[in-house]
């Protein structure tokens, strides 16, 4: 799941600490979810690995990834979730 958003009013201490803890080249999907943040702290893409089970469809994974979203506490605004199913994904492997 990826989930691009803006951040509402934070605080000087949550805003330091999204700066600090964002970085683009470390940015994972796990289950707790991992930020990365423009410049500014005011955009946010939060990628999202959350556990579901072979028989769940692409709504209740979103809403897991948004449950961990919220988790963090930060206010914000959802702009677009993105769903894929790595199960469904063909790996093309160079000769």
């Amino acid at each position: 799941m990826t989930v691009r958003g803006v951040f509402g009013e934070l605080s000087p201490q949550a805003r330091a600490a999204l700066r600090e803890g964002s970085d683009p080249f470390q940015a994972a999907y796990t289950g707790a979810g991992t930020f990365t943040t423009d410049p500014a702290v005011s955009a946010f893409t939060f990628r999202c690995s959350p556990a579901t089970g072979p028989d769940d469809d692409e709504e209740s994974a979103a809403k897991l990834a948004l449950s961990a979203l919220a988790a963090h506490g930060h206010p914000h605004r959802i702009l677009d979730v993105a769903v894929t199913d790595l199960s469904t994904v063909k790996i093309r492997r160079r000769r």
